[in-house]
Parts: structure tokens; sequence; C-alpha cells
């Protein structure tokens, strides 16, 4: 695996280093030293799946707030995501700052999210399938988000928003909890 540096101290792009031969492929999605020795979660309590039937579906921006804060290693199984990342953590230098990267089948790409950051992603094909390895187990009282379209983030998404739950579009401007607890 190759760890790769974001524009976040703490959030990193990793890239299998795929083993080719006449059946396929082989590579490693995750290893409990590698992540250790750079100071990263290891224990995932839960392992989840989305499908996004068609293009242009945006799940997000969600997160939990502490003592339940999650990190997620995020990974795209079937088609293609837009995955985007924002900084949540007032004292960070990169406050309100987003991020996007593609994940998809064919790259093999995955984010590893730490806590502190809202995530969410935008089908960029038909039957996008996401996996998430999630730190800490789902806890519905303290499980929010930001809406995908605040001005106060600014994040641009790559094609029309063609499906989006109620839930997501009722979370409430960031600068309306500016006094809010940190993520």
């Amino acid at each position: 695996m190759r760890f790769l540096e974001t524009k976040f101290c703490d959030a990193w792009l990793i890239e299998p280093e795929r083993v080719h031969d006449h059946r396929g492929y082989f590579a490693r999605t995750f290893c409990h030293r590698e992540f250790k020795q750079r100071g990263l979660e290891t224990a995932f309590v839960q392992h989840s799946r989305s499908l996004s039937a068609k293009a242009g579906t945006l799940r997000g921006m969600h997160y939990q707030l502490p003592p339940h804060a999650e990190v997620k290693l995020v990974s795209c199984y079937s088609g293609a995501v837009w995955d985007v990342i924002v900084d949540l953590r007032r004292a960070s230098r990169t406050y309100r700052q987003w991020q996007a990267f593609e994940l998809s089948a064919e790259n093999g790409r995955q984010l590893y999210i730490p806590t502190g950051f809202a995530h969410g992603f935008q089908a960029l094909s038909n039957d996008a399938g996401v996996n998430y390895l999630i730190s800490s187990y789902y806890e519905p009282a303290v499980s929010t988000g930001v809406p995908y379209d605040d001005p106060a983030i600014g994040i641009e998404w790559p094609l029309p928003v063609t499906a989006i739950s109620e839930r997501d579009l009722s979370w409430a401007p960031l600068t309306s909890r500016e006094t809010a607890p940190v993520p």
C-alpha cells in the first residue's frame, strides 16, 4: 500500500500495490502494522456498505459527535464516486476546507478519514458501491451532518444532484452552529 498525503495532515489517500499475474491481481487493503506505524486507527468495529443506483446520487455530508466520533476507511467496490471530506476541527488551520478524491473499483483507492471531518460522496456512475470500515458504532443521537451545498464550505460537485435523502437536505448550515460541540 502507498500512503499518499492529502492537504489535511491526518487524512490519507491509500493506493493499492497490485501484484498482477495471469489470473488478475492481488492487493492488500489493510495492514494493522502499517496503519499502526503511521499512528492511524487500527480498530474498526463496524463495516458498512452502500449502493447508489444512479449517477449523480449524493450521500452526505455526515459525521458523529464526540464521544462517538468516527474514523472511516472508505473504498469503492463498484463503479466510481467523487468522495469529499471537510475539516470541521475549529482549531485546525484547514477548518472548513474540503478536498475530493475519485475512488473507483478500477483504481482501488481508499480514503482514510480521521475524526473531526464530515464525509460524503456523489456517484459518478450507475451502481456505485462504497465500503466503509468505521471505528465507532453508529449512534443516532450524535449522528449529524452539514449541507452538501453549504456556502460556508463551497464544495464543487461534478454532476447535478439526481437523488439525495430528505435527512441530507435537512442539515443546518455550518454558520448556524459555530457554538456547537467540535466533532
